[in-house]
């Protein structure tokens, strides 16, 4: 469609707003009036004492327009004046297609954290009237983001000026899913690299320890992520795992989470070596307790092998585990979702972690069409919706979310837990409380000072063969954590 934007410079906010409602819409951007079946015009006049937004919306089953007057005399007339005309194209999308996110008009990927931001430098009601009236989000937003708040909030505290966390990439799965677009590879494609790859991050773990310890650094978490970190043998988790304990001081450490995630990657052999490393949360991660949707996911394993995973976990000892949800996939419906939820409730794990399908650029899904707009953004509204109601009754409560662009509904990732077993790193990473220490392809470590001022990245190679070819280059990268350190942080 064509997105005519005239006598502002609000050209990325107003194409935003238009995926809230049209996500993969192919749109031009123009600043001169040009009209056709499917266009949004958006236009800003000004007079001596007033500023127009005008809004008109033009769609294949109808047309809208709206338009509201911006005060001058107001503070930060150009952020209002952008707020007012994402409005009017709000309430045009609304009209034409009956459809209300329940968002409103905010965009941003961490909404709990702005929501925070407010209350601490307007105060708690101007926070929540800013929230429902000028970015319009619904009510039940608006509480989910107050406890989200106070979850994180509670979980922040945790962490010292010198604390870090530590992140180990695994990039393999079993295949991969049509939603996914992180960099793995499947093990098929990737097994002849695999013990290279695992040689190596142990070096690299080893080194990255050596470095914390000069700096004095308190490891508060660990997580093991991926892909699947269980495409690994035993033998391999053990090694890899080995290493953490043996070069890194784990005695501060408040939470070890492996992703175990595909339940056909999980069987008793590696789990025992997960236990015997000391590691004390697991994530099991379904999607789906629906077969025919785990098919069209591209998942080879069915609702019963999540079952015997979960079990067989139980049995060898994890009393913390997690499980992964995902509202919104194909084939899936408001019904077969609840299906999945009782059948999640029925394991009784100690968080659930209820994600919105997100169409990445890079997934299968996308690339092949295979996606859903209005329609399906409000079947997974109703879906996240009812996940909250139904975890909160069974004690399972919200304690941190973020969401991602491009998902379906402009919807949520929302962590759910049971008191006491929250997870500490989610919270942490998403926060950007301090600093994460990462190894492995695609591994970004990102250093924070402890005036939360000074954010600095290093990337690691993305995929695993660039890792293994150019590892001696991306070890010696490893020395810019010190420079950060030795420059922000005062030493005795």
């Amino acid at each position: 469609m064509k997105l005519c934007n005239i006598g502002h410079s609000f050209d990325y906010e107003m194409e935003k707003l238009i995926r809230l409602f049209l996500p993969f819409e192919k749109i031009k951007v123009l600043h001169t009036e040009e009209t056709d079946t499917k266009y949004a015009f958006c236009e800003v006049k000004q007079s001596d004492d007033d500023i127009i937004a005008h809004v008109k919306l033009s769609l294949e089953n109808g047309e809208a327009e709206f338009s509201a007057v911006v005060d001058k005399k107001i503070p930060d007339t150009k952020k209002e004046t952008q707020h007012e005309l994402g409005r009017q194209l709000f309430y045009c999308f609304e009209k034409i297609t009956g459809y209300r996110p329940d968002w409103g008009i905010l965009t941003g990927v961490r909404p709990a954290k702005l929501f925070s931001r407010y209350c601490k430098d307007f105060g708690n009601e101007y926070a929540e009237e800013f929230f429902k009236n000028k970015f319009l989000v619904s009510e039940h937003k608006l509480d989910l983001c107050k406890k989200a708040v106070a979850g994180e909030e509670s979980i922040v505290k945790l962490s010292k000026d010198n604390s870090f966390s530590l992140y180990l990439s695994v990039p393999f799965c079993p295949t991969r899913c049509s939603y996914c677009s992180f960099v793995s590879h499947s093990v098929e494609k990737a097994q002849d690299i695999i013990p290279k790859y695992v040689e190596l991050l142990c070096k690299e773990l080893e080194t990255t320890a050596q470095i914390a310890k000069r700096l004095q650094l308190r490891l508060e978490t660990v997580y093991m992520g991926g892909g699947t970190p269980t495409t690994l043998s035993a033998e391999q988790l053990n090694r890899v795992l080995g290493t953490v304990n043996r070069c890194f001081d784990i005695s501060t450490v408040r939470e070890f989470t492996v992703e175990a995630g595909r339940p056909d990657t999980i069987d008793a052999d590696k789990l025992l070596a997960i236990k015997q490393n000391g590691v004390t949360r697991i994530s099991i991660n379904p999607q789906t307790m629906n077969d025919s949707v785990l098919s069209a996911i591209g998942r080879r394993h069915t609702a019963r092998d999540t079952i015997d995973a979960f079990n067989l976990a139980r049995e060898i000892g994890f009393d913390n585990i997690n499980m992964d949800l995902i509202a919104g996939l194909p084939t899936d419906t408001f019904d077969s979702f609840k299906n999945t939820l009782d059948e999640i409730l029925r394991l009784d794990p100690e968080s659930v972690t209820v994600h919105s399908l997100s169409m990445k650029r890079a997934s299968t899904l996308n690339t092949s069409g295979q996606h859903s707009e209005i329609g399906e953004g409000a079947e997974a509204s109703k879906m996240v919706n009812f996940a909250r109601d139904i975890l909160t009754r069974n004690g399972i409560l919200p304690y941190y979310m973020y969401r991602q662009s491009k998902t379906v509904g402009n919807l949520e990732n929302v962590g759910y837990a049971k008191s006491g077993f929250e997870g500490l790193y989610n919270v942490y990473i998403m926060d950007e409380t301090h600093t994460i220490l990462a190894c492995g392809a695609s591994a970004v470590t990102k250093l924070k000072d402890n005036s939360q001022k000074n954010i600095k990245r290093i990337f690691n190679f993305k995929y695993p063969y660039e890792y293994i070819s150019g590892f001696e280059e991306q070890l010696s990268r490893k020395t810019e954590i010190g420079e950060f350190y030795d420059k922000y942080f005062k030493r005795d």
